[in-house]
C-alpha cells in the first residue's frame, strides 16, 4: 500500500475538532461505521471526522460524492458489505473524494451542502458497520500462546506446530455486538479440578482479550486459495475486537476441539473500521524470527510481507468497576501492548485461512487473537496480566481483580503514531459485565 495525498500530515479540515492533534478522526483517517438516529430508523453509512459522523449515504443520495456510480450506489446501502466487495481501490477513491471535500480549502458553498449532513458522534447509534456473515479467531500471539501453554504444560508451553501454521477457531457471527452493548456473564460446565463431575454455573473467571480484527473485501470462490502476494487486496479495512472468554469453561471443554461455549456467548467489537489505506504510513516489518527457528513454508513467505507485513497499533485495556463510576475516578489502565509484535501478519492469517480453498464473502471478519508482548504489562487478558488469577492486580480504590467482575466495565483502545505522520485511531470497544440468567433446575 503506497502513500498519497490522502496521507499528507499537514492536511487540515474545514471541521475543527479534526484538527485537534489527540484526536482518533484527523482527516488522514476517515473510517466507515453505520449507524441510525431517532429521525432515520434504517440504517446509514457513515464516516468519523473529528467529533462529527458524516452521513455518507445521504452524501450520496444528493449526489455530493465525486466518485465513481458504481462507488455512489454502494454507499447508499445500509451496511458496508457491498463497498467493501468493490476492493481496496474503490475505497482509496472514496478517501480520496471525501478528503478534498473535507480539507480546509475545499469549496464553500461545498462546505454548506456538506454540514447538513454532519452529527455529533456522541449523539447517535452506532451498528456493526457489515452484515458479518463468518468470523474466524486467530492466536498469532507467540507470547500470548507461550503464556497460556506454560500454564497447561509446563515442561512444553509452545506445541510445535506453533511456528509452523497460524493456529485458530471459527467463532459465531451473530454474538459480535457493538461497543457500548452490556455482556451477560455466560453460564457453562465447569470443573474446577478435571476430576469430579462438572457444575452447570455462572462462569467466574470471565475474561476479555484485546484484538485487533479484519474484515474481508473482495470475496472469493468456493475451493479459489489467495496467494499471499495477493491476501493484502482482500482486506479492506481494521477494527478493534474483545473476544469475551469464560476461562473456566474454557478449561473444561477445549480438549479435544478447542473452543466452543467458553468464546461464542459475545464478542465486542470497535464501530469505526480503519482502512489498510488508512494505515499505510504505520506499516512495520513482520515479526523476525530468530537463529534455529523452522523457516516458513513458501506459500506464507515473501520478500514484501517479511519487509511490510507488520502493522504498528499501539493497543490499550482499561478497566472501570462500578465503585470507580461512583467515586469519579478515571478507568485504570491494565496493559499496553502492540500488533507489530505478533507472530503473524494480518496477509499471512488470510491466506492460509484460504490455502485449503475455503471461501470468503465480503463482510467476514477474522481477529488476530490475544495481542500481548513480552512483558507482564503487555498482555492482551487478564489470565496472562494476573497470571492466572494468582497474582490479582490492584486498582486506585484498593480494589483487586483476577478476572472481570459484576458491573466491571472494560476498554479498549487503539491508536498508531510515528513521526512524520498524523496520529490515527480505532476510537473505543467497550463493555460492561451484568449477572448471569439463573441457573434453573
Amino acid at each position: 500500500m503506497t502513500l498519497n495525498e490522502t496521507h499528507n500530515p499537514d492536511l487540515k479540515s474545514w471541521i475543527e475538532s479534526a484538527n485537534d492533534p489527540e484526536t482518533d478522526f484527523p482527516i488522514q483517517n476517515l473510517p466507515f461505521g453505520a449507524f441510525k438516529t431517532p429521525k432515520n430508523f434504517a440504517p446509514h453509512l457513515c464516516v468519523a471526522i473529528g467529533d462529527k459522523a458524516l452521513d455518507l449515504t445521504s452524501v450520496a443520495l444528493n449526489n455530493l460524492l465525486d466518485v465513481s456510480s458504481e462507488i455512489r450506489a454502494a454507499c447508499t446501502k445500509g451496511f458496508l458489505n457491498q463497498l467493501m466487495s468493490l476492493g481496496n481501490d474503490a475505497a482509496s477513491e472514496l478517501r480520496l473524494a471525501l478528503s478534498r471535500m473535507l480539507r480546509a480549502d475545499a469549496p464553500k458553498d461545498l462546505q454548506e451542502k456538506i454540514k447538513h449532513y454532519l452529527f455529533e458522534r456522541d449523539k447517535i447509534e452506532m451498528l456493526n458497520p457489515a452484515r458479518i456473515g463468518d468470523f474466524t479467531d486467530f492466536y498469532a500471539s507467540i507470547y500470548h500462546a507461550t503464556n497460556v501453554g506454560s500454564m497447561l504444560r509446563p515442561e512444553n508451553p509452545l506445541l510445535p506446530n506453533y511456528k509452523y501454521v497460524p493456529i485458530a477457531y471459527h467463532g459465531r457471527a451473530s454474538s459480535i455486538v457493538i461497543t457500548g452493548r452490556k455482556i451477560r456473564r455466560p453460564n457453562g460446565q465447569v470443573n474446577s479440578d478435571d476430576k469430579g463431575e462438572p457444575k452447570y454455573m455462572p462462569s467466574r473467571r470471565l475474561d476479555y482479550e484485546a484484538e485487533i480484527g479484519f474484515f474481508v473485501g473482495t470475496s472469493t470462490g468456493f475451493g479459489q486459495i489467495i496467494p499471499l502476494r495477493e491476501a493484502e487486496s482482500h482486506i479492506w479495512g481494521a477494527c478493534i475486537v474483545n473476544d469475551w472468554s469464560a476461562r473456566d469453561i474454557q478449561r473444561w471443554e477445549y480438549q479435544p476441539l478447542g473452543p466452543f461455549l467458553s468464546k461464542n456467548f459475545a464478542t465486542s467489537i470497535s464501530p469505526w473500521i480503519v482502512t489498510m489505506e488508512a494505515l499505510a504510513p504505520f506499516r512495520t516489518k513482520a515479526f523476525e524470527r530468530g537463529e534455529g527457528e523452522p523457516k516458513l513454508l513458501p506459500y506464507l513467505y515473501s520478500p514484501e510481507n517479511a519487509k511490510h507485513g507488520g502493522i504498528d497499533i499501539v493497543i490499550e485495556v482499561y478497566i472501570r468497576t462500578s465503585q470507580m463510576q461512583k467515586q469519579g475516578v478515571a478507568p485504570f489502565r491494565l496493559s499496553r501492548g502492540n500488533f507489530k509484535d505478533m507472530y503473524w501478519t494480518p496477509a499471512q492469517m488470510l491466506a492460509h485461512h484460504a490455502s485449503n480453498g475455503c471461501n470468503f464473502h465480503a463482510g467476514d471478519l477474522f481477529a488476530s487473537g490475544t495481542v500481548s508482548g513480552k512483558t507482564r504489562e503487555e498482555a492482551g487478558c487478564l489470565l496472562e496480566r494476573a497470571w492466572r488469577g494468582e497474582e490479582p492486580i490492584e486498582l486506585p480504590t484498593g480494589e483487586k481483580r483476577s478476572f472481570v467482575e459484576d458491573g466491571d466495565e472494560i476498554i479498549i483502545k487503539a491508536y498508531c503514531e510515528k513521526e512524520g505522520a498524523r496520529r490515527i485511531g480505532f476510537g473505543e470497544c467497550s463493555g460492561t459485565i451484568i449477572p448471569p440468567f439463573k441457573v434453573g433446575k
